[in-house]
């Protein structure tokens, strides 16, 4: 048994979720950019409100933990550590892309055959990616990587691969020159993707160290330096 606030926050989407026993009680979505820190707090409390339930009876809350977006990452995880700390509860961090391959995997029916490479834009031709199987288990762990005509080509020789999130969007020209590579438009983040993987670790209390966790941003936040007026 074990009732779930689920937070996604590392892409554009901010979404809230609620789970009990790996049921979807309620979800609340925005996919307006930079929109995480005025929305996230309203949303929490629409989705336990309109699933009947109290604070009190939430057992444990989940964030995406990365990679992705340096502030929304941010905005995410300091989130879920303050309703850790306020209600007492313990701290599940998710993989993003883990969550993404788990989200396509509910919308989708993917043959055991295929691989699933969900991927998150990092600016450029640069993507954070990690590829799966038809059941959400790693094939090849999280990295970023510039992608070229030679991306995954020896994978793409012998397995079909489905690309998808936003970074696989941008380089879709690129990705389909190969038979063996599709991709699949407009599958949003979505913290519903995280409730079988967050209950997974709630039986097994695989918690975090609230006071010390940190987002997994694979790479450095770089600040931009605004153009010099003339």
């Amino acid at each position: 048994m074990s009732c779930i606030l689920l937070l996604e926050t590392a892409t554009k989407v901010c979404s809230v979720a609620l789970s009990e026993n790996e049921k979807l009680l309620s979800v609340k979505e925005s996919h307006s950019a930079n929109s995480h820190s005025s929305v996230i707090t309203s949303f929490i409390s629409e989705v336990i409100n309109s699933s009947g339930k109290k604070n009190s009876d939430i057992d444990a809350v989940c964030v995406s933990m990365g990679p992705g977006s340096y502030t929304g990452l941010r905005i995410g995880v300091s989130t879920a550590k303050g309703l850790c700390y306020a209600w007492n509860k313990p701290l599940i961090a998710i993989n993003t892309l883990q969550s993404m391959a788990m989200h396509f995997i509910l919308k989708n029916k993917a043959d055991d055959n295929v691989l699933l490479c969900p991927m998150i834009d990092a600016r450029r031709m640069e993507v954070y990616n990690a590829i799966f199987d038809a059941q959400g288990n790693f094939i090849r762990d999280t990295s970023a990587e510039i992608i070229s005509e030679n991306s995954f080509s020896e994978l793409l020789l012998k397995n079909r691969i489905i690309f998808f999130g936003d970074g696989a969007e941008k380089c879709k020209e690129i990705l389909t020159k190969h038979s063996n590579a599709s991709i699949v438009d407009d599958l949003n983040n979505s913290a519903s993707g995280m409730i079988a993987l967050a209950s997974f670790k709630f039986e097994r209390n695989q918690f975090e160290d609230t006071a010390y966790f940190e987002p997994f941003y694979l790479k450095d936040f770089l600040a931009t330096k605004p153009k010099k007026m003339i």
